[in-house]
C-alpha cells in the first residue's frame, strides 16, 4: 500500500503511549516506513554523491513507494527473521544463517567498515567466489554508506587496480591468498585504500592493515549502534549504493551506478512477475556476483522474498555444481547458456552409453516431451503420463531439478537446439533479457506466456521502445522504468551515449515484437558485420545455425567486417582441466562424432594436423546447408578455419558469463583472419 504523508496530534500520540508502544519503537516505525528521497532534477548522474529523479508512474507497480536497501532488508527480517537465509558448507557440513542473523552480521560488518574509515560514497571492492561473507560484506558496505563493488575473480592485478581506483575503494575484501596477492601487487597505486580483509583461511603473513574475517568482524564493536543508525537514516532511495562494472570488451570497464530504488524496485517487480512465494523458495548461488544477473537473482530478489540462498563450491563450473543441485534441489535455477549446453553435452554423453532399449524409450519420451512443451497451454499429449513416469521424473531428479518450478537462462544468446533439448525432457528454460544498466531484467519469459527463442514480455511497470525500426520491425531496443541506471561513474560522455534526452536507455541491441508483444533479440548493433558491399549481417544466427548443424563445433565466430565476403573461426568441443582451461582432448561426444564419420581421433591437434578429410568435409557440408538458408549471397560463409584451442574465460576470448568477446578474438587471431583475405 502507498505511504501517505500524515501528522499525529497530541491525543493520538497519547493513545500510542497509553498502549505501551515506546517512543523509541514508534520513531523507529516512522523511520522504517517513510519514503526517503533526496531532491533531484535530473534523471541521470555521473557523480557518486548526486541523487537522481526517479521514473515514477502515476499508477501500477511503477508508482510504488521507493525504499532503501535497509528498509527492504528490515521488512523481511521483521516478518521472516527466524527463516533460513544463507547456507554454505564448512568442512563438508551445511551451516545456516537465519535472516535475523544475516542482518546482525551485516550490521556488524557495517560498523567495522566505519571503524576502518569507510567514507560516504567510497567503494568497498569484493573479490572472491560466492559465500555468506560476500553477501555480508556487500550489504554491510551499503549500510555503512559505501558503494558495494564486485570485482571478477578472473581479473588481472591491473584490472583489479582499475576498478578499485575508479570507485576510490577504501577497503578491499578478498577471498583467499591468491586474490590477496593480486591486490598486494598494486596496493601502492591505490591512494584511497585503507585496509584489506581476507574472508577465507588464515593470512600467510601478517601485514599492516590486512585482516582476517574474524578480526574484521570484531573491529567495529566499539562503534555505537546509534552511529550506524545515523548513517542508515541519512540514506535516500534515489542515491547510489552499488557499482556493477561492465566486462570491458572494448576499453576499460564502465562503473554502472545503481540506486537503492533501482535494486529494491527491480527485485520486487521481477519476483512478482515470476510468481515467487514469500519464504518458500530456494536457489543455488554460483555465477559471478560481480555480474548483475547473479547479484540481483541471488542477493536482492532473495532478500525481498525471504528466499534461501545456498552457496555452491568454488569449483562449481568445473563439475561440482551437479552435486550441489542434487543436494539442494532448488525451486528455481538460473544458468548462463554455457551451463545449459554443458548439461546437454553430459546427458547426451551418458545417453550414448545406454542400451538400445533404453535409447528407444528415451527417444520416444523425448518426442512426447517436446510436443508437451510446445503445447503446454493446450493440454498434454497422449502418452505423457507414462513418459513422465519412465523418463522425465528420473531426469529431473538426476539433475537436482525435481522441485524446480522455473529454469532460466540469460546474459548471452542461447541456441534453439539447447532449448528444444530440454523441452524434450519437459524442462522449459525461460529466457531473460536485460543489462547491467537496467539492474538486470528488462523482459522475462515465464510459464504464463512462453514463445521459444523469445525473451518474453517487458517487466511489469516498465516500457520498451524500438528505435528507428526497419521494414521488418527490427529496431534498437530502448528501456524505460525504475530499473534504468543512474549513469556511469565519472563518465558523462558515455552516459549521454546510453541515455537520450528523454531518459530512454539505448541498449545497442536490435529486436522486434511479435503480434502478442513478445520480444525477440535479432542482433547487436556493434556486432553487426558491414560487408564491403554495405550489407548488414547479424553474426549470431549464422553462428548458432552452424553449431546446431555440426555438433562437434564448440564455438564459432563470424568475421568479414568491411570485407568482400564472410569467413568463420571455429573451435572443437574439448575437455577442460582442473583450472577450467581447455585441453587438447576431445570430449566423449566429439570422439563419438569422429567415430561415426570413420575417424579415429581423440585430440583436437590430430584433426587439425592431418586436416582430417572426413571431419573437414562434414563441417563444409554443414556450412553449405547454412548458406542454403542465407537471405542473400552476402550472408554466405566462404572460408573457415579450425583454431587449435577452444575459447575460454582464462584465455580472454569469453567474458565472465561466457559471452564472446569479439574484439579480443579478432585481435588474437588477426593472422588467421588475414589469411582468409590474402592480407
Amino acid at each position: 500500500s502507498k505511504i501517505q504523508l500524515f501528522c499525529i496530534n497530541s491525543e493520538e500520540f497519547q493513545n500510542v503511549m497509553f498502549n505501551s508502544i515506546s517512543l523509541l519503537l514508534f520513531v523507529k516505525f516512522l523511520r522504517e516506513n517513510c519514503v526517503r528521497l533526496a531532491p533531484a532534477q535530473d534523471l541521470w548522474s555521473t557523480a557518486r554523491d548526486k541523487p537522481v529523479k526517479l521514473r515514477m508512474e502515476t499508477s501500477g507497480l511503477g508508482s510504488e513507494p521507493p525504499m532503501t536497501i535497509h528498509q527492504m532488508f528490515q521488512a523481511t527480517v521483521q516478518k521472516y527473521g527466524g527463516y533460513p537465509a544463507l547456507r554454505g558448507k564448512k568442512e563438508g557440513t551445511w551451516v545456516t544463517l537465519t535472516y535475523k542473523e544475516y542482518y546482525q552480521h551485516a550490521r556488524a560488518a557495517a560498523r567495522s567498515f566505519l571503524k576502518l574509515g569507510l567514507e560516504r560514497f567510497h567503494g568497498v571492492g569484493i573479490l572472491g567466489f560466492n559465500s555468506p561473507e560476500w553477501f555480508i560484506a556487500d550489504v554491510g558496505c551499503i549500510l555503512a554508506g559505501g558503494l558495494a563493488t564486485g570485482i571478477y575473480t578472473t581479473n588481472s592485478p591491473e584490472a583489479c587496480q582499475y576498478v578499485a581506483g575508479n570507485c576510490e575503494a577504501n577497503v578491499l575484501v578478498v577471498e583467499n591468498n591468491k586474490q590477496l596477492v593480486k591486490i598486494l601487487q598494486v596496493r601502492d597505486q591505490l591512494p584511497h585504500l585503507k585496509a584489506i580483509v581476507q574472508y577465507k583461511g588464515e593470512l600467510e603473513q601478517k601485514l599492516p592493515n590486512v585482516y582476517t574475517w574474524a578480526e574484521f568482524m570484531k573491529l567495529g564493536e566499539c562503534i555505537p549502534e546509534a552511529e550506524l543508525d545515523a548513517v542508515i537514516d541519512s540514506q535516500k532511495a534515489n542515491e547510489c549504493c552499488t557499482l556493477i562494472y561492465t566486462s570491458g570488451t572494448t576499453g576499460n570497464p564502465k562503473g554502472v551506478m545503481l540506486s537503492h530504488d533501482n535494486i529494491t524496485w527491480t527485485a520486487t517487480a521481477a519476483g512478482l512477475m515470476t510468481s515467487l512465494k514469500m519464504a518458500e523458495e530456494e536457489i543455488v548461488s554460483y555465477l559471478p556476483l560481480s555480474h548483475v544477473a547473479a547479484q540481483v537473482h541471488d542477493m536482492w530478489i532473495c532478500m525481498r522474498f525471504a528466499v534461501i540462498t545456498n552457496f555452491a563450491e568454488p569449483d562449481a563450473l568445473k563439475g561440482s555444481l551437479a552435486n550441489t543441485l542434487r543436494e539442494v534441489r532448488p525451486t528455481s535455477f538460473l544458468g548462463v547458456p554455457r551451463v545449459w549446453e554443458k548439461m546437454q553435452e553430459a546427458m547426451k554423453s551418458a545417453g550414448a552409453k545406454s542400451s538400445i532399449t533404453k535409447k528407444k524409450i528415451a527417444d520416444w519420451a523425448k518426442g512426447i516431451g517436446l510436443q508437451a512443451s510446445y503445447n503446454a497451454m493446450n493440454g498434454l499429449p497422449w502418452g505423457f503420463t507414462l513418459a513422465n513416469a519412465l523418463v522425465f521424473k528420473n531426469v529431473r531428479k538426476a539433475l537436482g531439478l525435481d522441485r524446480c518450478r522455473a529454469c532460466y537462462t540469460g546474459a548471452a544468446p542461447i541456441t534453439k537446439d539447447t532449448l528444444e533439448y530440454f523441452m524434450s525432457l519437459y524442462i522449459t528454460v525461460f529466457e531473460l533479457y536485460g543489462m547491467s544498466e537496467s539492474t538486470g531484467p528488462h523482459s522475462i519469459s515465464c510459464a504464463e506466456g512462453y514463445h521459444i527463442m523469445s525473451c518474453g514480455k517487458v517487466l511489469t511497470g516498465c516500457k520498451t521502445k524500438l528505435d528507428k525500426p526497419d521494414t521488418d520491425g527490427n529496431g534498437e531496443i530502448c528501456f524505460w522504468g525504475r530499473h534504468v541506471f543512474m549513469g556511469y561513474l565519472n563518465m558523462p560522455d558515455k552516459t549521454e551515449e546510453a541515455l537520450d534526452a528523454d531518459g530512454w536507455l539505448h541498449s545497442g541491441d536490435l529486436g522486434k515484437h511479435d503480434k502478442d508483444d513478445f520480444l525477440y533479440i535479432t542482433g547487436r548493433i556493434k556486432e553487426l558485420i558491414i560487408t564491403a558491399g554495405g550489407e548488414n549481417v547479424p553474426p549470431v544466427p549464422i553462428e548458432d545455425a552452424l553449431k546446431e548443424d555440426v555438433s562437434i563445433i564448440s564455438n564459432a565466430m563470424l568475421v568479414g567486417d568491411k570485407k568482400k565476403f564472410l569467413s568463420m573461426l571455429l573451435t572443437l568441443k574439448c575437455n577442460v582441466d582442473d583450472n577450467g582451461d581447455p585441453t587438447d582432448e576431445l570430449t566423449p561426444l566429439a570422439v563419438e562424432f569422429c567415430r561415426q564419420h570413420g575417424v579415429i581421433a581423440s585430440k583436437v591437434s590430430e584433426i587439425i594436423n592431418k586436416k582430417e578429410p572426413a571431419i573437414y568435409k562434414v563441417i563444409q557440408e554443414g556450412i553449405d546447408r547454412v548458406n542454403a538458408n542465407a537471405t542473400s549471397n552476402a550472408q554466405r560463409v566462404q572460408k573457415w578455419t579450425i583454431l587449435p584451442r577452444d575459447f575460454s574465460i582464462s584465455g580472454g576470448e569469453l567474458g565472465p558469463t561466457m559471452k564472446l568477446k569479439r574484439p579480443v578474438v579478432s585481435k588474437m587471431y588477426q593472422e588467421e583472419i588475414n589469411k582468409f583475405y590474402g592480407e
